[in-house]
């Protein structure tokens, strides 16, 4: 599947020595370095894409930008990114939506994933090395699966009509271990996020389903388990272990992706190569409007292709986004996106002037800012002492906007 085309993405001079990269990792619940594992240098990253029955909200955007983020300073750091996204093109969800708006399910993700294309090339986004459909992954899922059988860890519930596969989450001895949470807590976030703890012939209620016999009506694909269909979590599992292998540095999305996704993910990869999944769990918290959490299910959108088509910059959509600090939750409002455009326009007024104060200061602020953790408020407050300042005083430094615009567009990505 072709992503969007990329921007250009500035290489800056470092200094001989910069603050390490530390991030949050869920699992262990505490900041770990974040530098490659990879002997090369070559940083890995997995962001879980979109299910493309619906427009891009602000809780896509905050998970894809926070996640650019990190793109953005191991790229500073002199690394080469290996990033990689999904695109679950064929789920319950989109058939659901394609069914009750009398559109083929093909178009309508074809037609969402632009969507999302334009929405991302519009916020500065840098495009993922490889970006990948859950129908083009089909071959990579059952290999995996065969993989799972082979270690015993697949099993077919007792259905005559629908014998669908089933991961078994007891033959992971580390289950568990990412979200940490209560037997009973995890039952019912597993069943409102799309498990089925209820179903007959189940061994465990929290097993996953591997592969979905084909219903009537329904797509389906010729496999050694009968016609049918890859279950969700065991896409981003395949697609991430054929594209990163074993122990890659970060898997990452919004923290509703936890439990039981992640989790998932991260049995099933251990279970089929006997190794860690991913080194860090790293997570962006939930974006709300009205005080609930925004989702397409609860229908609460504000959608960035709607702020486009209304004349919105798409550098102030992307400055209201990083004035939260990426784990955070908070809420939309139009207050943070006119304050995102009074800051926008103070700093290119500021990068206008013919002078302006030393700018290294303001690189080496931001540059420590995004190192503890991606903390984006604390590098934007950089910028806007740098510009306040440089908007009253006159200096002698003419070099210092052109710098500064080019930290912004390098680290923030925001085009000045």
């Amino acid at each position: 599947m072709q992503a969007w085309n990329s921007p250009p993405v500035r290489r800056l001079q470092r200094p001989a020595s910069t603050p390490a990269l530390e991030l949050f990792d869920t699992a262990s619940q505490s900041l770990q370095p974040a530098a490659p594992g990879s002997s090369q240098g070559v940083a890995t990253l997995y962001v879980c894409g979109i299910t493309p029955y619906d427009a891009t909200h602000m809780g896509h955007a905050n998970t894809y930008v926070s996640f650019d983020l990190l793109n953005r300073v191991w790229r500073d750091s002199g690394h080469r990114v290996n990033y990689v996204q999904n695109v679950t093109d064929v789920d319950d969800p989109l058939l659901e939506r394609a069914a009750a708006t009398g559109i083929d399910w093909v178009d309508l993700a074809e037609r969402e994933t632009q969507l999302f294309r334009d929405d991302m090339t519009a916020l500065n986004v840098i495009a993922p090395e490889h970006y990948v459909g859950a129908v083009e992954s089909i071959p990579l899922v059952i290999e995996l699966i065969q993989r799972l059988e082979q270690r015993g860890a697949v099993y077919r519930v007792d259905d005559a009509e629908h014998p669908d596969l089933y991961f078994s989450c007891g033959a992971d001895d580390e289950f568990g271990s990412l979200a940490h949470l209560p037997d009973a807590e995890a039952l019912e976030i597993f069943r409102e996020r799309g498990g089925d703890p209820d179903r007959p012939g189940k061994k465990h209620p929290l097993d996953c389903l591997l592969w979905l016999q084909q219903r009537p009506g329904e797509p389906g694909w010729d496999s050694p388990f009968g016609r049918g269909r890859p279950g969700w979590h065991i896409e981003c599992t395949a697609i991430a272990l054929a594209l990163l292998g074993t122990g890659f540095d970060v898997q990452a999305g919004g923290s509703d992706l936890v439990f039981p996704h992640h989790e998932m993910c991260a049995a099933e990869g251990r279970v089929a190569t006997g190794q860690p999944f991913a080194r860090l769990y790293v997570h962006s918290g939930m974006v709300g409007l009205d005080g609930e959490k925004m989702s397409k299910s609860k229908g609460n959108l504000v959608l960035v292709s709607q702020l486009r088509e209304r004349g919105e910059d798409p550098m102030a959509i992307r400055l209201a986004l990083l004035a939260n600090h990426y784990r955070s939750e908070w809420t939309w409002t139009s207050e943070l996106l006119e304050s995102a455009r009074r800051r926008l326009a103070l700093w290119r007024e500021a990068v206008r002037l013919d002078s302006g104060l030393n700018a290294a200061p303001v690189v080496e602020a931001v540059r420590a800012a995004l190192a503890d953790d991606l903390d984006a408020p604390a590098a934007l407050a950089a910028v806007d002492a740098w510009a306040g300042a440089s908007t009253a005083i006159d200096s002698d430094d003419s070099e210092a906007p052109t710098l500064v615009a080019q930290v912004c567009d390098a680290l923030l990505g925001v085009r000045l």
